[in-house]
């Protein structure tokens, strides 16, 4: 996404772009995480609020190689909240409610960002450059959260798709996929970084934006033409 980027934008949109990845890492990725922990706490899990993860303190939550892919590729990861399913009265559904949490928070977050840059465009002005960059920044910032929830829901361990899978999958299939999460990961990672797996993903996270951008224009009378 970085060089898509420089190679397409002008400076104030690559600016816009550098500050909502800053955005991302710090304040998106923080609440994701903590949505996990707020979520496996109320159903009785205190795992991660004794390990100071029930926080929005990026601190916490931040994996510098994570941050880096979102910046380069725009899909990547913070460290893994930790969640015992034997503290939850049901602990199939209370792991898959706590997964879910996560990209939930990103889809809230993106239409809110959504709104925001309906609120622009029915009101300001995008073509000057204050608003242009505000514009671009609202755009950047909901792109990446509707990449990182599409990219989460993904069902393959460690991302919190497979912890959603684990809800309908019988315990000795879940296991056995648990086993290859370690090489499961450097597969992703190089199917990303070459396009592989990041171009399906993108053309995903796309359709989506389009749909909640569509419910963000609503209130201001629908889409400009």
């Amino acid at each position: 996404m970085l060089f898509q980027i420089i190679r397409g934008a002008n400076i104030y949109d690559l600016i816009a772009y550098v500050f909502a990845m800053a955005f991302v890492v710090f304040c998106t990725l923080p609440i994701h995480e903590c949505a996990h922990a707020l979520v496996a706490y109320k159903l009785g899990d205190s795992t991660a609020k004794n390990m100071g993860r029930l926080t929005i303190n990026p601190v916490a939550h931040i994996d510098w190689i994570g941050a880096l892919m979102i910046l380069i590729v725009g899909f990547g990861y913070a460290k893994p909240v930790p969640v015992n399913a034997r503290n939850f009265k049901n602990p199939k559904l209370g792991m898959a409610l706590s997964a879910l949490a996560g990209p939930l928070s990103n889809i809230l977050m993106a239409q809110i960002f959504l709104f925001g840059l309906q609120a622009v465009n029915h009101f300001c002005d995008p073509a000057s450059i204050l608003w242009g960059a505000v514009y671009s920044f609202l755009y950047f910032a909901a792109l990446v959260n509707i990449s990182l929830a599409v990219f989460n829901l993904i069902p393959i361990p460690p991302l919190d798709g497979s912890r959603i899978l684990s809800a309908v999958l019988p315990d000795k299939y879940y296991f056995k996929l648990m086993q290859y999460e370690r090489y499961i990961v450097i597969v992703v990672f190089v199917l990303l970084l070459t396009g592989v797996l990041s171009t399906p993903l993108s053309w995903l996270s796309g359709l989506l934006l389009k749909a909640m951008n569509y419910i963000a224009a609503l209130p201001f009378g629908g889409l400009l033409k």
